[in-house]
């Protein structure tokens, strides 16, 4: 598939990248962070929470609210999975990675998705970007195949366990805490909303 920059006009409908934020002590910190074969995330790690950026992220970028940084690492080249957000989601890539995106108003009544409608974005290695409450994303792939480390900022709580009782239709997409979720069946995600449409995307 086609890749495009995030500084392309392309990407402005999903999000915007940041300028001007020192990023170097966190690409520092996130060197110690594990890079396994599959994917891992962790949603809140207190070390990264430490840094100066934390502020910067709390009280300029997110307006003075609680947030959590945590990381997404590991191995990836297909899409799996689309999820959405009520808020938007702070990337900064460590590595060079590729971000999968769609658009939330472009998801079915009946909540179902084609995957022909993602677009592939590249994340230069200390890039901060921003993607959009109504964009679609889910873990980054790597660049050339090689692995990836990002780093993940949401408000505060977003990620965790989760259980309501379903009142609204799009309860069933709800796979976390401020987390909607469909999945492509080729991904095999237990419990998910298997929604997506199409080919299983790659890179």
């Amino acid at each position: 598939m086609q890749i495009q920059s995030v500084f392309d006009k392309a990407f402005a409908k999903y999000g915007k990248v940041y300028k001007g934020i020192e990023v170097e002590d966190i690409l520092k910190a996130m060197k110690n962070t594990p890079l396994p074969e599959d994917v891992i995330y962790v949603p809140s790690d207190s070390e990264l929470e430490t840094l100066d950026i934390a502020t910067v992220m709390s009280k300029n970028v997110y307006g003075d609210m609680p947030v959590q940084i945590g990381y997404c690492n590991g191995h990836n080249n297909k899409l799996n999975a689309l999820e959405y957000h009520r808020s938007s989601e702070i990337n900064i890539a460590v590595t060079d990675m590729i971000l999968l995106l769609g658009m939330q108003q472009d998801i079915e009544e009946d909540f179902t998705y084609d995957t022909s409608l993602v677009e592939a974005f590249m994340v230069p290695e200390g890039t901060v970007v921003e993607m959009y409450a109504t964009t679609l994303h889910y873990a980054p792939c790597g660049f050339d195949g090689e692995g990836f480390r990002c780093v993940v900022v949401l408000p505060r709580g977003t990620n965790y366990d989760v259980k309501v009782e379903e009142r609204i239709a799009e309860d069933k997409l709800l796979a976390a805490t401020n987390k909607w979720l469909i999945a492509h069946p080729d991904a095999q995600i237990e419990g998910a909303w298997e929604g997506l449409k199409g080919k299983n995307l790659e890179v």
